[in-house]
């Protein structure tokens, strides 16, 4: 391949190829993809020894559980009607003014009797509820 002199007519071609940058850039995208998962399984720590904790049962939220007929139990106790569950809430919230109470619903019952029972909880002076749901 031999150079011809540029005549007069002819202008340079000033262009840039970006082709080989390309190519260069996609090759080290892919050595990042590769590399990076292995880099972050080879590190090596060694953690420090602790001692067994244990969970504060003092603090324990209240175990409110309904269920299919409409039954009430409180801490697996059961609870004959709506005034008496207010009742034992408010001397539960008289011991500890942070209590809680976990909601436990059968996905049998009517919404109104979740709903009477959470009114209840509220008349009690009780606002931290949360409701438990089972994995499938």
């Amino acid at each position: 391949m031999a150079f011809k002199p540029q005549s007069e007519e002819e202008s340079a071609l000033s262009e840039i190829n970006i082709t080989p940058l390309v190519d260069v850039m996609l090759v080290l995208v892919i050595i990042l993809l590769v590399t990076a998962p292995l880099l972050t399984q080879s590190v090596q720590v060694k953690l420090p020894k602790t001692a067994e904790t244990v969970a504060d049962t003092q603090n324990q939220p209240l175990q409110l559980g309904i269920d299919a007929e409409g039954g009430i139990t409180l801490n697996k106790i059961s609870i004959t009607d709506l005034p008496s569950l207010e009742l034992n809430l408010k001397s539960e919230l008289a011991k500890d003014a942070e209590i809680g109470v976990h909601l436990y619903a059968d996905k049998a019952v009517v919404y109104a009797k979740v709903a009477e029972v959470m009114a209840a909880v509220q008349h009690s002076g009780i606002s931290k509820i949360a409701f438990v749901t089972m994995e499938q």
